[in-house]
């Protein structure tokens, strides 16, 4: 192929690719203004796979995701705190929430949790007290979710995978507190996302080594060294520590403040 006809075809790549997005805006337009239109007040879950296109979903995604990201940038500086809602971890995890939120808040982050109960109630609470931003990304579920009391700002959301968004784009570290399977969902999922670089590399804290190591050795020795399914490299994307102070240490040496 000589360079004419390389040239050509890259333009005539790039003019297709113009009318397909052209395209694409159009039909978007015109779901976004019907789905408006049809919003229903009773909204029932999404399947698995949707037979049609409902407009008025589309509508409801792309309005949590606005109004998402409006209020993630507002806030420089900001640590996500992850954790179990449930009461069930004992004080010392929840009091190392709270004390660590507080610090940090203090030093000028802004600290973003799911807004619920239980571990995310505890950061929440520890930046509302130390008069620090304190931000509450819930979701709405059948089984009613509350709002925690120490909350400075909040949103619920009505799809998991949007709320996900926000919280792996809100912040400039994330630390990870003892939880369940949505814990270990957000943990991967962040870690995924910096290892395939989808997002820039950021801090990843885990805190509790009693409840961290023995899924830690798992990774090295059946994941890494049974399965080579990872790099050596990827088990340096978090960093394991055991008390408020390593934290606080970790994170305000690792972030710009």
């Amino acid at each position: 192929m000589t360079e004419d006809s390389t040239h050509s075809a890259s333009a005539a790549n790039a003019v297709a690719g113009n009318a397909k997005s052209n395209e694409t805006a159009e039909r978007l337009t015109k779901i976004v203004h019907e789905g408006h239109r049809t919003m229903p007040t009773e909204r029932p879950p999404l399947v698995c796979k949707p037979q049609k296109i409902e407009s008025w979903r589309v509508f409801k995604i792309m309005s949590e995701f606005i109004e998402g990201f409006d209020i993630i940038r507002r806030y420089g500086l900001a640590v996500s705190f992850f954790g179990s809602a449930r009461a069930t971890l004992g004080d010392n995890s929840y009091k190392n929430a709270e004390e660590l939120a507080g610090r940090l808040s203090k030093k000028g982050f802004a600290i973003v949790t799911g807004g619920s109960s239980g571990i995310m109630q505890a950061a929440n609470k520890g930046a509302f007290e130390a008069g620090g931003a304190s931000v509450g990304l819930n979701i709405n579920l059948s089984d009613a979710q509350h709002y925690n009391p120490y909350l400075t700002e909040k949103f619920g959301f009505d799809h998991f995978f949007v709320r996900k968004v926000m919280l792996t784009y809100a912040s400039e570290v994330y630390v990870y507190f003892p939880g369940g399977f949505g814990t270990l969902d957000e943990l991967f999922e962040i870690i995924t996302l910096v290892q395939t670089k989808k997002i820039r590399k950021v801090p990843i804290v885990l805190f509790g080594k009693d409840y961290w190591a023995p899924l830690l050795g798992f990774i090295e020795k059946t994941i890494y060294q049974d399965h080579a399914a990872i790099d050596k490299e990827d088990m340096e994307l978090y960093t394991l520590v055991d008390s408020v102070d390593e934290a606080y240490e970790f994170i305000t040496t690792n972030v710009s403040c």
